[in-house]
């Protein structure tokens, strides 16, 4: 998304990760934006949760 470099390297600028199943879900890290900036520096990390198949819960 950004041609500074500041594109997220999680998620390659998508704003998306996907789980082994295919399941799309927002990056927790850029927060769905897909630009790794200095506001998400700070945030602390986002605990996901999952089902007893370790499915996860967005």
């Amino acid at each position: 998304m950004d041609s500074k470099g500041n594109r997220c390297k999680v998620c390659d600028g998508t704003g998306l990760l996907s789980d082994d199943e295919g399941w799309q879900y927002r990056c927790s890290v850029c927060n769905g934006d897909g630009i790794f900036g200095k506001e998400d520096e700070n945030k602390p990390a986002r605990i996901m949760e999952v089902d007893e198949n370790n499915r996860l819960l967005d």
